[in-house]
């Protein structure tokens, strides 16, 4: 379990005046435990579950799959299994919890994840418990990193960014986005991360579409590519989105392209703490209008275990709240993205950074890549083309 995310649960308990707080979600068992069940993600009615109540003690709950995995991960943590076909998880959990001493209780469990038929029962069994949210808590204890996830996010950044550029650097005119995609998954294993997330590969006439996988459409001379991916680690994930062209730029492309990288930097100065997450979005979208390219609802977002998470720089509420803003804060990982999908010359455009709030300012994480120009596709043939003719 990892003491310095169970310190800052402790504090929260006790502003909250709460007992336990259970993490139930693939997201938040990994950030207190350390570790993803692999399963739970795949498969929801297989629980898992980290404990940590008032007085520091800690446990795990599982399904009997995931046992060997769970104690391998955790060999020190008291661990209650449950049996997947023959015991229902609530019973076993609420049994666990009165074991535990926290039978009449204020739990705090995710309210969010947990299905309704499941937290129904789970009461039942537990009449004298009374249950609290505990999503809120929870998002807004991992919008600010410690050093370690600080640490893990800026090696994930790295990956991403040289993942990407080197299966950009590796395809020339007539491979496919299938090609793209073969030396982006290879780099990312090869280069350390655990798996990945979004795979996306859009190009020529497909750049404009925002969430699409690859296609086994040919590459031409002209096409502009946008390219993205997160790389992970322990549940955490690093999204870095990069746009390069195959061989020469299409009409506007340079412009355009000059333009959102104005906004990246005029983001990146803004970003510092005490900064309106608000104010940082109205600027971009501002500097947007000033090339008629149409707005987006956000630029930016919280990062780390989730592909999105609070803050948010746009219009999107933070936690949940209407018209809400947010303050900037040391620590906070941002992804910000400028970007314009449809610029009305039959492609679109997206460079998607990760970024670390410092005391000061903000410092880029994802920095592998020079992006103040458009990325050339074909690069790396090309040189290997270079040295066997020399």
């Amino acid at each position: 379990m990892r003491a310095e995310i169970i310190e800052k649960q402790t504090a929260a308990r006790r502003e909250n005046g709460l007992d336990p707080i259970i993490s139930c979600s693939p997201e938040n068992f990994a950030y207190v435990s350390g570790f993803v069940v692999p399963s739970q993600p795949l498969i929801r009615h297989r629980h898992a579950m980290a404990i940590v109540t008032a007085d520091g003690t800690k446990a795990l709950f599982g399904v009997d799959m995931e046992a060997s995995t769970i104690r391998r991960k955790q060999p020190e943590v008291p661990t209650r299994i449950w049996a997947e076909f023959s015991d229902d998880p609530m019973v076993v959990l609420a049994d666990q919890l009165n074991e535990l001493g926290l039978g009449s209780a204020r739990i705090a469990i995710e309210m969010d994840y947990l299905p309704a038929g499941d937290l129904m029962r789970l009461q039942a069994a537990l009449p004298d418990a009374r249950f609290a949210p505990a999503e809120g808590i929870l998002a807004r204890l991992r919008q600010i990193k410690t050093p370690g996830e600080i640490a893990l996010l800026r090696k994930l950044s790295r990956i991403a960014d040289q993942a990407i550029y080197d299966a950009l650097a590796s395809v020339d005119e007539g491979d496919s986005e299938m090609d793209i995609a073969g030396h982006l998954t290879r780099n990312v294993y090869s280069l350390g991360a655990e798996h990945f997330k979004l795979l996306i590969v859009a190009t020529g006439e497909r750049s404009v579409l925002p969430n699409v996988g690859p296609s086994d459409r040919v590459l031409k001379r002209g096409d502009v590519c946008r390219v993205e991916i997160f790389s992970v680690i322990d549940g955490y994930q690093a999204g870095v989105c990069r746009t390069a062209v195959m061989g020469q730029a299409p009409d506007h492309a340079d412009d355009i392209w000059s333009h959102l990288v104005d906004c990246k930097y005029e983001i990146m100065d803004k970003v510092r703490p005490g900064a309106s997450c608000r104010a940082i979005y109205d600027s971009f979208i501002a500097k947007l209008s000033q090339m008629n390219l149409p707005p987006i609802s956000f630029v930016g977002h919280g990062i780390g275990l989730h592909l999105h998470e609070d803050p948010y720089l746009g219009l999107t509420p933070v936690l949940g709240k209407p018209g809400s803003d947010a303050p900037i804060e040391e620590n906070m990982v941002l992804g910000f993205e400028p970007l314009c999908y449809d610029t009305g010359h039959g492609f679109g455009m997206q460079n998607k950074d990760m970024l670390l709030v410092t005391a000061k300012g903000s410092e880029l994480l994802s920095d592998y890549s020079n992006t103040d120009r458009l990325i050339v596709c074909g690069q790396g043939r090309q040189q290997a083309q270079s040295r066997s003719i020399a």
